[in-house]
């Protein structure tokens, strides 16, 4: 992973059982609800649906009675053979007109097919270069290798809340695909995002330095996966300077983590302990501290009561499953710097996640030239070759979204909420919260509830988004599988992931690391022209949005829905009108994208913009 490392070389910190998952992302039709009763009219697609044709048993009773009659119908045969002929010439030219007409509008249909065909071009190439990845991928794979996509493996009715607005949404799309309309959340809406810079490094007459002689080592084992790993890291490099103390390597990291000279000035940092203390029992000693001994995000003073004397008795100290357990406030201005300057700065993923992420990012961006600041941190010696002016041209260099959607079976299992999926999803979540969460029900019948993929579809198309859309879905294991994603993909079919398009021999450094396949999500997503959120309160999404408000100039979107706000918004999906809909949604997602100072108690690393951080150079 970074040039912290913990996340490059070893499997990161087993995670929650997840149910087997497998499917291929693909190109879904829409579906209407499934049971509803014949003869019985279904408010949500205002279709009657029936099984039985009224007009059927009259008809049958008409032919029995015309075979008693086959004599009647013989003898009149010949005289109504010449009626016919006589009623066609006297209606020839009737019929050549009706034969005309129907042949222009055949003309007329296939002119219409072709205009789409042509206006769907942007969306087909993508397709056309995940072929391309597949036949590629056919010739290099094994027996050994999984499937490209994870999604449940259960076949399952697909699954939809909000079939009216799925209606309108896509009828909404067609017309903006005839308008040329784009939409304006390609581009932060506001310019004094543009003011602040990174300043975390910058040189302070006041600032003290690293002291002479320190009071002992401070060890850390950081839990979590690689977002989990990284403020860890960085809190242990506040706590560090705080408690006057050197800095012992994280035990998941290599050794080569935090040869980045931009600490160098700031904290001790060494590789392992000295001789005298290698051999010590440090639980015998007291000198182990668990997440029960320090609250979650506690003061500094907490450290400075009960960790400093033992730091200074024994030694050294050894933080078990340290995360987050340091407050952002009150804390020193010089250690939020050093936070900053760790998060922002120091921090690298190393050489075979920027070159596996740079190749991630190539493909996502056909090859396109752009280059940034977040591109030149993330990807370091490895950003994205310098194309031609042709190149540039010819590929197209598709902006892209990178969407986080976090619906997984631990996250909808934890919340508490009911998705639409009928008994047997209730009974599932269910048994694997009494599984996972025994404790936590009580606690958690009042939480938010996550978005699902087909609201997420809802919200983007609320925003604007066309259909043709290049969406990078972050993360593959989406409970209830293409279930659950053939609203959105009805709605936004051009999807890829790291999976569709990296090789299998590509991702195989890889495979079994998940804190390293989350890397190059993180890397998708942080240099994506917009990032979208379905929870803003996950730690990919808060870091992923930190880093493109500290690197991106103001030009580097994210949009993150207010969940009561839109939760309001959905309760009126059988009325609300489309234009209604998409003026609410566009108000919630404008209203989080404003240009607020970090305040009190907030993260740092979620919101840089404070003085400590970032230079607003107005």
């Amino acid at each position: 992973m970074q040039r912290i490392n913990g996340i490059m070389g070893k499997q990161s910190s087993p995670r929650s059982p997840r149910p087997d998952f497998s499917m291929e992302v693909s190109v879904y039709p829409m579906r209407n609800s499934e049971n509803v009763p014949n003869g019985v009219v279904d408010p949500t697609f205002g279709r009657r649906l029936s099984t039985v044709d009224n007009n059927w048993r009259p008809k049958v009773v008409l032919i029995h009675g015309l075979k008693n009659e086959s004599g009647k119908l013989s003898s009149c045969k010949g005289v109504y053979v010449g009626k016919r002929q006589l009623w066609f010439r006297r209606h020839v030219r009737t019929i050549a007109f009706m034969f005309a007409l129907m042949g222009s509008l055949f003309l007329l249909d296939s002119f219409m097919v072709s205009i789409f065909d042509s206006i769907n071009v942007h969306s087909s190439s993508a397709s056309r270069e995940i072929d391309v990845l597949k036949e590629d991928r056919t010739e290099h794979t094994t027996h050994e290798e999984t499937p490209p996509v994870t999604y449940s493996s259960e076949e399952k009715v697909p699954v939809q809340m909000y079939s009216r607005l799925l209606n309108l949404a896509s009828s909404a799309q067609a017309e903006k695909e005839f308008k040329h309309d784009a939409s304006k959340f390609w581009e932060g809406p506001y310019q004094k995002a543009s003011l602040w810079k990174p300043c975390a490094d910058r040189k302070d007459s006041d600032k003290i330095g690293k002291p002479e002689k320190g009071n002992g080592y401070i060890m850390i084992s950081a839990n979590g996966g690689l977002n989990q790993q990284r403020v860890a890291i960085c809190n242990a490099v506040a706590l560090a300077s705080l408690l006057n103390a050197t800095l012992v390597l994280p035990r998941f990291l290599y050794s080569n983590v935090w040869k980045d000279p931009s600490m160098k000035n700031d904290i001790n940092i060494v590789k392992e302990l000295p001789s005298h203390l290698k051999a010590v029992d440090i639980e015998a000693i007291g000198s182990l501290i668990t997440d029960a001994d320090i609250e979650k995000e506690a003061k500094p003073s907490a450290y400075l009561e009960k960790v400093l004397p033992l730091l200074t008795r024994n030694g050294v100290v050894h933080f078990l499953g340290f995360g987050n357990r340091l407050g952002f406030d009150p804390l020193p201005s010089r250690l939020q710097t050093l936070r900053c300057k760790c998060n922002f700065r120091a921090l690298k993923f190393v050489p075979k996640i920027q070159q596996a992420g740079s190749l991630l990012i190539r493909r996502i961006r056909k090859h396109n030239s752009a280059q940034s600041l977040l591109d030149k941190q993330l990807l370091g010696d490895f950003m994205p070759g310098t194309a031609s002016k042709e190149h540039e041209a010819s590929s197209g260099s598709p902006k892209y979204i990178a969407l986080h959607l976090r619906f997984e079976v631990d996250m909808i299992a934890y919340s508490m909420c009911d998705f639409g999926g009928g008994e047997k999803e209730k009974r599932e979540l269910q048994a694997y919260r009494e599984s996972h969460f025994p404790l936590l029900i009580e606690r958690l019948k009042n939480s938010k509830c996550p978005l699902t993929p087909e609201e997420a579809a809802l919200v983007l198309a609320g925003l604007g988004f066309k259909r043709g859309t290049y969406i990078y879905l972050a993360g593959s294991h989406i409970y209830g599988g293409d279930s659950r994603m053939h609203p959105f993909t009805g709605l936004y079919p051009n999807i890829v992931t790291k999976e569709t398009l990296l090789k299998p021999s590509e991702l195989a450094p890889f495979r079994n690391f998940s804190s390293q396949l989350a890397a190059l999500d993180f890397i998708a997503c942080a240099t994506s022209d917009v990032f979208a959120m379905t929870d803003s309160g996950s730690q990919l999404a808060s870091l992923v949005s930190g880093f493109r408000t500290y690197y991106g100039g103001g030009h580097a979107p994210s949009l993150r829905p207010n969940k009561k706000r839109l939760a309001s918004i959905l309760s009126e999906n059988r009325t609300i009108a489309w234009s209604v809909f998409e003026e609410r949604v566009r108000k919630m997602i404008e209203e989080g994208q404003k240009v607020r100072v970090r305040s009190f108690g907030r993260s740092i690393y979620r919101q840089p913009r404070c003085p400590e951080c970032m230079c607003n150079s107005r």
